[in-house]
């Protein structure tokens, strides 16, 4: 993930695929935040009880984007395990995204990279805030809402951390200006290559957790939730005796 020159595949031209591939990329970041936007005005106005499943698909959706973001992370990181001197490594899928992002401008071969990993970030922020939201109509404390909470903040500061990468390269810098480089400070090679690996496994590690937390929260506490949007489960009906018993045969009348 770390933008450096010399990523392999960060120069090659574009295809069809890598375009596509980038286009529904965005679509899908598009989507998730435009979902965001429909239950937060929704929570402000009159119960409707199908921004449940809205609310449910987002953060789901959130979950898988997250797991294959993190994928990406750990790969990188068990490469460099084995290969600490070379330059930082990324996947075959998440090279085609790159590509595919940095037609936005060719002259800059670390654009797409950024980009990809910016948007990537704001998929898995989304995912957070719809648990943030899913929750927003229940009184009380939920421990889903609180670890969820933290989560936005977290991947908040996170995903500034993507934008200034992003916009120090997209506006000419000769290396991506951050936290996770450095500012800047560490030449290209593998010292800041090792840094900014680490830095971002470590903040993915910790957010992915965060997230996991939340979610298993959530399903602990979804009774509370879906009650808060007029869905309540029916209770099961009383049994019979007989049904109790089922070994149990009534007995014939005047039997001593």
């Amino acid at each position: 993930m770390p933008g450096m020159t010399g990523m392999p595949g960060m120069e090659s031209t574009a295809s069809t695929v890598d375009t596509l591939g980038a286009v529904l990329f965005i679509g899908w970041a598009v989507a998730m935040w435009g979902a965001v936007a429909v239950l937060a005005v929704g929570n402000r106005r009159p119960l409707r009880p199908g921004l449940y499943k809205v609310a449910v698909a987002l953060i789901g959706i959130g979950v898988i984007g997250q797991i294959g973001h993190f994928q990406e992370h750990v790969a990188q990181a068990a490469y460099w395990i084995g290969h600490p001197y070379d330059p930082a490594w990324m996947t075959p899928w998440g090279n085609s995204f790159s590509r595919g992002f940095g037609q936005v401008d060719a002259s800059k071969p670390s654009l797409g990279m950024e980009i990809l990993h910016l948007i990537g970030n704001f998929i898995f922020l989304a995912g957070l805030v719809g648990i943030v939201q899913i929750t927003h109509r229940v009184a009380g404390q939920l421990k889903s809402r609180k670890w969820a909470r933290m989560g936005v903040w977290m991947q908040g500061i996170h995903g500034l951390e993507h934008v200034v990468l992003t916009l120090s390269v997209a506006l000419g810098a000769s290396r991506a200006i951050g936290l996770s480089t450095w500012f800047g400070a560490i030449e290209p090679g593998p010292a800041l290559a090792t840094y900014r690996i680490w830095w971002h496994f470590v903040a993915n590690a910790v957010g992915t957790t965060i997230l996991g937390i939340a979610v298993y929260h959530l399903w602990k506490e979804k009774r509370a939730v879906r009650a808060s949007f007029g869905l309540t489960e029916d209770a099961p009906a009383a049994a019979t005796p007989a049904e109790d018993d089922p070994a149990r045969t009534p007995e014939p009348a005047g039997r001593p």
